[in-house]
């Protein structure tokens, strides 16, 4: 793949206060209203440009040795941190939204869902969710039938919510989810810690296929890995274009497709895996607070299937994949 003659479909920067200003979020929960009062206070100010780009699908490479661009797998047993990197590191790190299709569309609700979580705690998404709109850019991360990723870098995080139960706190069941509806305003006010000055967030977002059953079919796999590879892809050229040395490109994921969508947490891992590998992310963050041993089964298939060093067809692989007969799990109603 020659990164170079790539474009996206669309690239855009904007103002990150202007665009708070013109645009504020449209929130329609108390909760959440409480929140940003927290994160965005009266009179605060908002610094940096967002840029937003938006991916058409990359075709597959046709073969891929894993020994030709190794990739880093690290593991770890919580949820996403955005922990900021240090300026000069050549480092930079990508989180994913694990987006529905029309991506940030409930972030104004009462669910705290990954989407939401992400909105909420970085509100100049919503803020710019409401500029694209207004101008008519297409914010789709799949378009007939096919993925369409969309990427915003340099987006100011600037509140953490916890969301693990903590009864002394008052939220006994969390907050994830439709618990966060539910929770008092004291228990959110406990749960949510401003962030000054906030850190900087790259996101990805991609939808995964949803309402499956039974066992996955061959083009559905093919599908989420051509999606897994052009976010990943898209992310490493816009993480090269303002820099004059190729930076060290972490990408920072989990079960994505894997709660409302019902995926299969074994599969969803083990392509991600391989897209990273294909898209020469140098470092893939893998958070699996909810199923470690999915993740090492995936981890594990991953390694059979590449500890030859040869060149492997991609056609050939994918049709082994599909032959382990995964099956699609239940929608977990978040």
């Amino acid at each position: 793949m020659h990164e170079v003659s790539i474009e996206p479909i669309c690239r855009y920067s904007f103002d990150t206060q202007k665009v708070v200003t013109d645009y504020p979020p449209h929130l329609h929960n108390a909760n959440k209203k409480l929140v940003y009062s927290i994160a965005c206070p009266t009179g605060c100010t908002h610094n940096g440009r967002m840029v937003f780009s938006h991916w058409r699908s990359m075709p597959l490479p046709q073969s891929f040795s894993a020994a030709s661009y190794p990739t880093e797998i690290e593991a770890r047993e919580d949820l996403f941190g955005y922990e900021p990197t240090s300026e000069g590191s050549g480092i930079v790190e990508w989180y994913l939204n694990f987006a529905d299709p029309d991506p940030f569309c409930a972030y104004g609700g009462p669910l705290l869902a990954q989407d939401e979580m992400q909105v909420a705690e970085h509100p100049a998404l919503g803020s710019l969710r409401e500029a694209l709109l207004d101008s008519n850019i297409a914010l789709w991360t799949e378009q007939e039938g096919e993925p369409t990723p969309v990427l915003i870098m340099g987006v100011e995080r600037c509140c953490a919510i916890a969301t693990e139960p903590n009864a002394s706190q008052g939220r006994p069941q969390g907050l994830y989810g439709n618990n966060f509806a539910r929770a008092s305003a004291e228990a959110i006010e406990r749960a949510t810690t401003p962030i000054r000055p906030p850190t900087i967030t790259n996101i990805i977002a991609m939808a995964a296929p949803s309402g499956g059953s039974g066992i996955y079919s061959l083009e559905q796999i093919d599908f989420i890995l051509r999606t897994a590879f052009t976010g990943f892809s898209a992310a490493r050229i816009e993480s090269s274009r303002t820099l004059t040395q190729p930076p060290f490109m972490v990408v920072h994921t989990g079960f994505w497709g894997c709660g409302a969508f019902g995926g299969n947490r074994i599969l969803m891992a083990l392509l991600q895996l391989l897209a990273a590998h294909l898209a020469r992310v140098d470092r893939l963050v893998f958070h699996h607070l909810i199923d470690h041993n999915a993740f090492s089964d995936a981890l594990r298939i991953f390694k059979d299937l590449t500890s030859g060093g040869e060149q492997l067809q991609i056609a050939k692989l994918l049709t082994g994949v599909h032959a382990m007969g995964f099956q699609w799990g239940f929608s977990n109603g978040t």
